[in-house]
C-alpha cells in the first residue's frame, strides 16, 4: 500500500488577584474558575495537609504541569496535585510500607503503586459484562475504513495569514478548473502540488485512519467518493482532494475485540475506585486553604 507522504507535507516539511487573606480557598465544585485570594500575581493560596505546608515553592514548580486559560486556574490545579501527593505520601508513611523499585520508576513512583495495588481493589470484569457491552454498542465495533485519495496541496506556513489566503484562493481556482475538466488531476497535481505525491498524479493510495494528521482526517472520512466540494486546510496548507473510493468498515466479531473491551471496563472501574480511595483519604485529613469533596466514610484499614 502506498501512501505518499501520507499528509500532504512536502519540500521539507515534517508531514491570581482578588483581596489578600491569610488563607486561599479553592471551590473544587465550582464551574468556573475556583476563586484564589492573594494580593498580587507573586503570591500563593496558604495550604497545608494534615499541618505538612504546601510551599510556594512547589506550587510555582507544579505550575509548568497545568495549563490552564488563567493562573488562577493553572494554580488551582497545581495546588489539588501537591495535595493528592502529600496524601498519599502520608499514607505510605502511616503504612510503613517496603518499596521495590521497578525498572524506569524512582522512589516515590514505587511506594504509590503499591500503596494504589494493596488499597485499590476492583474486580475483574467478567465475560458476560465484557460480551452485554458489545450487545449493546455493536456500532462502535467497526474496521476502519479505508479511502483511495489523490490531493493537490498548495503549502504554506501555519502561521502566515497572506500566504494562506493566496493558497486557499489558489486551490479554489484549481477546484473550478477540476469540476470542468476532472481528467486534468493528474497534470495539476505535478505541476502545483507541494506534497512528493505529485509523482504519482497526487495519490496517496488506500490510507485509514492514523495515517494523516488529525486535522486533516476528521475532515477527509466525512468525505462521499468524487471531488472534494472545497479545498481542506491543515498544518502544511490547502489541499484540493479527491476520493476515488471508499470502502466502509466491517462489522467485527466479538472474538476481535474481548480483549479491548476489558481493558476499556476495567479501566473506568478502576478510575472509579481510585477517585473514591482519594476522597476518602481527603475526608480523613485536616486540609486548610483548599476544599476538595472527600467521603465521611473511614478509610478501611
Amino acid at each position: 500500500m502506498t501512501t505518499g507522504c501520507g499528509c500532504g507535507g512536502g519540500n521539507g516539511g515534517s508531514g491570581g488577584c482578588g483581596s489578600s487573606a491569610k488563607e486561599a480557598v479553592i471551590e473544587v465544585e465550582a464551574p468556573v474558575a475556583p476563586e484564589l485570594i492573594a494580593s498580587s500575581e507573586q503570591e500563593w493560596p496558604i495550604i497545608s495537609v494534615n499541618g505538612v505546608p504546601v510551599t510556594p515553592e512547589a506550587m510555582a514548580l507544579e505550575l509548568q504541569y497545568h495549563p490552564a486559560e488563567s493562573r488562577e486556574s493553572a494554580v488551582y490545579l497545581a495546588a489539588r496535585a501537591l495535595v493528592i501527593r502529600e496524601l498519599l505520601q502520608q499514607r505510605i508513611a502511616a503504612l510503613g510500607l517496603a518499596v521495590e523499585i521497578a525498572a524506569g520508576e524512582n522512589q516515590e513512583e514505587a511506594a504509590t503503586r503499591l500503596l494504589l495495588e494493596r488499597e485499590v481493589k476492583v474486580p475483574e470484569c467478567d465475560e458476560a459484562t465484557c460480551e452485554r457491552y458489545f450487545d449493546n454498542n455493536r456500532g462502535r465495533f467497526h474496521s476502519a475504513p479505508l479511502l483511495a485519495v489523490r490531493h493537490i496541496l498548495l503549502e504554506c506556513a501555519p502561521d502566515d495569514a497572506e500566504a494562506r489566503d493566496l493558497a486557499r484562493s489558489q486551490a479554489e481556482v484549481l477546484l473550478l478548473s477540476l469540476e470542468e475538466q476532472p481528467g486534468r488531476f493528474a497534470e495539476l497535481a505535478l505541476t502545483y502540488s507541494a506534497c512528493p505525491s505529485k509523482a504519482q498524479g497526487g495519490s496517496l493510495g488506500q490510507i485509514s485512519k492514523g495515517q494523516t494528521v488529525p486535522e486533516l482526517e476528521r475532515q477527509l472520512f466525512t468525505l462521499a467518493p468524487g471531488l472534494a466540494g472545497q479545498p481542506l486546510e491543515s498544518r502544511y496548507g490547502w489541499h484540493v482532494i479527491s476520493i476515488d473510493q471508499r470502502i466502509e468498515g466491517q462489522p467485527l466479531p466479538y472474538e476481535a475485540v474481548a480483549g479491548s473491551i476489558r481493558t476499556q471496563l476495567q479501566q473506568g472501574v478502576w478510575q472509579k475506585a481510585l477517585v473514591q480511595y482519594l476522597q476518602t483519604l481527603i475526608g480523613a485529613a485536616d486540609i486548610r486553604g483548599l476544599a476538595l469533596q472527600g467521603a465521611d466514610s473511614p478509610l478501611v484499614q
